[in-house]
């Protein structure tokens, strides 16, 4: 009951908006400026020419310090911040036309041989999953679940200094209620699949249109920046956020709540809500937490910039805070359980507000009271579930 008390209070904080003020889309734009958090070269600083440098540490050791490219089935630019992944053609059982991408299962075995992350933890999200069946041919058939593209994408950010929350939200693509990305293939084993939708009931000839970009997103997933059936291929824009004070890479495809589905560019699949949260790391989990603020500190060139209030304030990324992924931690899922901190006032005149990049650096700032959740009130879950696979560690 206190779990659904704070998120219908956050839900309400969060979505509240005045009426008769011009809109504007909120479509996120790939630019360096996204990986600005990406490591310096060890050449900064030192006498000594980059070329001289040996291998980083995670290439003889994943686990070690250094790059890791995680999601080994898509090609990474991190001059763009895109992610290049094979585009797969499924349908529904009333014919019509599914494009999807895959970025997880829970079969070891396949993920390895796809270059896909591996989580266990999506056993556990079967309740939210819809079932697919093979076919000869090596395509899938759902069951159910269309996915609209064509609404608009809009944010409007809240006036200074609250622009969190915003007074308009609306997610540029909506699930319906038989829509979900994760996926059993009832006839393969029943493993489980990240699956999520890019294109739906649309042909290969009119998507082929993009195959150099200036997509139509009134057809396509707001991250798309190229897709191409002619070379089975999509590209995705990604975003950056930490993970154990490492940066990653990571791509928003769904939220099961329209506010954070239009704040990552997401689709709204309300279906994700079948999925428990506030469990974390216990049995049956099929999630893992990833913590935002509402009040980090903002300005654009402020290198503690972090949070909502920040994002919508410069349009860069919020640099949420993830939970375990691989190479860290066995714990992960790409199913995300968002955890939403506040810095309290005493914090903010004391100047301890700053950017925290690892889980327990967080939780320590809540025991302490300096973080607490939403408006004053219990920190943890707010019910919302944010389908983010995870594309590279960066360093």
């Amino acid at each position: 009951m206190r779990l659904r008390t704070r998120y219908h209070a956050l839900r309400v904080a969060m979505l509240s908006f005045a009426v008769g003020l011009t809109v504007f889309p909120f479509v996120p734009t790939p630019s360096r400026a996204q990986v600005e958090n990406a490591p310096p070269p060890p050449s900064i600083g030192a006498d000594v020419p980059l070329v001289y440098f040996g291998p980083s540490p995670s290439q003889v050791d994943p686990r070690l310090v250094g790059p890791v490219h995680l999601l080994k089935a898509g090609l990474v630019d991190l001059q763009n911040a895109t992610v290049t992944l094979p585009l797969y053609k499924g349908k529904l059982r009333d014919g019509r036309l599914v494009w999807y991408i895959l970025t997880d299962t829970d079969d070891e075995g396949n993920a390895a041989a796809l270059g896909l992350n591996f989580s266990s933890k999506l056993t556990y999200a079967g309740p939210g999953a819809r079932n697919a069946t093979l076919q000869k041919d090596l395509t899938l058939v759902f069951d159910g679940g269309a996915v609209d593209f064509s609404p608009k994408h809009v944010v409007v950010p809240g006036d200074a200094p609250n622009f969190f929350p915003p007074k308009q939200a609306q997610p540029g693509s909506v699930g319906d209620k038989d829509y979900s990305p994760i996926v059993r293939i009832v006839n393969a084993g029943g493993h489980i699949y990240n699956a999520p939708t890019v294109a739906f009931n649309v042909s290969a000839d009119q998507l082929n249109r993009f195959c150099n970009g200036n997509v139509d997103y009134d057809i396509v997933h707001d991250k798309v920046t190229k897709i191409c059936p002619r070379d089975t291929t999509v590209t995705l824009a990604l975003t950056v956020g930490f993970s154990f004070a490492h940066p990653i890479l990571y791509l928003s495809t769904e939220a099961n709540d329209a506010l954070p589905a239009a704040l990552e560019g997401a689709t709204y699949a309300p279906r994700l809500k079948d999925i428990t949260v506030g469990h974390d790391d216990s049995f049956a989990s099929g999630v893992e937490r990833i913590f935002g603020f509402v009040n980090g500190p903002t300005g654009k060139d402020n290198p503690q910039r972090q949070g909502f209030n920040s994002a919508l304030s410069d349009g860069r990324g919020p640099l949420n805070v993830f939970g375990g992924i691989p190479t860290v931690a066995t714990d992960y899922s790409p199913l995300w359980d968002l955890n939403v901190g506040e810095w309290t006032k005493e914090a903010i005149d004391k100047g301890y507000r700053s950017r925290l990049i690892e889980e327990f650096q967080i939780l320590g700032f809540v025991e302490r009271h300096w973080v607490t959740g939403p408006g004053g009130g219990n920190f943890g879950s707010t019910g919302f579930i944010i389908n983010c696979p995870i594309v590279e560690r960066l360093n």
